[in-house]
């Protein structure tokens, strides 16, 4: 009897065990499920996304991810190289836990990883002609559908697609969205060949920006309805040739951060739609210097804008003097710091660019 009652404890807790196993695969099989690998060098059409077999494109990971109804989060990992988006991407996913788990967009290596050189972003190249027509015809490279996104790590250069005029890397225009963090990505135009009319157009809530530079777009942010919780930290916004920042259509929101920035070499810092006046926030611990205009209104009438005052910005240890200098490419090519401030330039104190660490 007492071998038999031992043999059966050993079954029951082989049984338990085996099915703590079983439990565990499925979990990690579903979270698995929920995570897409990406590689424009060695991967396939048709692939399965995994480490070892990955995708090849940008445009058929993100339209798997529209039918994903888990409620596990979503992840899309990108390798180094170039990433050519022929349509707008939609970033959502299906099913009733839509949104309530992050959805991220992000490069397998990353700029405070030892290994990370400028050769580790990703780079994503949209040539899609008009595929918007929200207020105008106008294109989006990504265009966000849900709470809780991340795009991390990335670098957006502009459409070169002769038949658009107005390209915006990022899009988001329902008011209602909330939770969209971009960390540590890179917005680069050029004017006559690679333009970017503006790298974000968005629109709701929790919309925050850390670490990132934007270098000559002609607008950085158009900053449209309800965007409580804006946030731009740490960041570098440079050449902007129309404005840093297009303030929305809603006057001033309760919670507006930007701290510790470099704007440098824009034509305006932020302007605003002359019938709702100038925003009352604060602007703290930042360098702006350099630049052509400081605050302008827009009567839309007029289609243009006028420089004026600052009658409503509170400014804490905002510096306007002081040279910015960012490294720039040299005969031995892009370096690991580029586009960052050099060692000797003005605005070190705000950590400003890329690296966090």
């Amino acid at each position: 009897m007492k071998n038999n009652s031992m043999l059966r404890t050993v079954e029951v807790r082989y049984m338990m065990i085996l099915m703590l196993m079983i439990v565990f695969a499925f979990k990690s099989s579903a979270t698995m499920g929920q995570t897409i690998y990406v590689d424009a060098l060695k991967g396939k059409n048709n692939a399965k996304g995994t480490v070892n077999d990955p995708l090849l494109s940008l445009d058929e990971a993100v339209l798997k991810t529209n039918s994903f109804k888990g409620s596990e989060p979503v992840t899309l990992k990108l390798n180094p190289g170039l990433y050519t988006v022929t349509h707008k991407l939609i970033l959502k996913t299906a099913g009733p836990t839509a949104g309530k788990q992050p959805y991220t967009i992000e490069a397998v290596t990353l700029p405070d990883d030892k290994a990370w050189q400028p050769t580790s972003m990703p780079v994503i190249l949209c040539i899609s002609g008009n595929n918007a027509d929200y207020e105008f015809a106008h294109c989006e490279g990504m265009s966000v559908f849900q709470n809780n996104v991340n795009i991390i790590g990335l670098k957006f250069v502009g459409n070169p697609n002769t038949s658009v005029h107005y390209y915006y890397p990022i899009g988001r225009h329902d008011k209602t969205l909330s939770g969209l963090d971009v960390t540590q990505c890179l917005f680069i135009g050029e004017a006559n060949s690679l333009a970017i009319q503006s790298a974000f157009w968005v629109a709701g809530q929790g919309i925050r920006v850390d670490h990132c530079i934007f270098h000559n777009s002609k607008i950085a942010f158009v900053l449209s309805g309800n965007i409580n919780g804006f946030s731009l930290t740490h960041s570098i916004i440079d050449g902007a040739y129309n404005t840093a920042i297009w303030y929305g259509f809603d006057g001033t929101q309760p919670k507006f951060t930007f701290k510790n920035n470099i704007v440098t070499n824009c034509y305006y810092v932020m302007v605003y739609p002359v019938e709702k006046g100038q925003p009352a926030y604060t602007f703290s611990d930042s360098y702006i210097t350099n630049n052509k205009n400081y605050l302008g209104n827009y009567p839309k009438a007029q289609d243009r804008f006028f420089a004026e005052p600052n009658k409503h910005i509170k400014e804490i240890n905002i510096k306007k003097t002081g040279t910015i200098e960012l490294v720039d490419v040299k005969d031995d090519g892009i370096t690991r710091d580029n586009l960052n401030p050099t060692k000797n330039s003005a605005g070190q104190s705000t950590g400003a660019g890329i690296f966090m660490k």
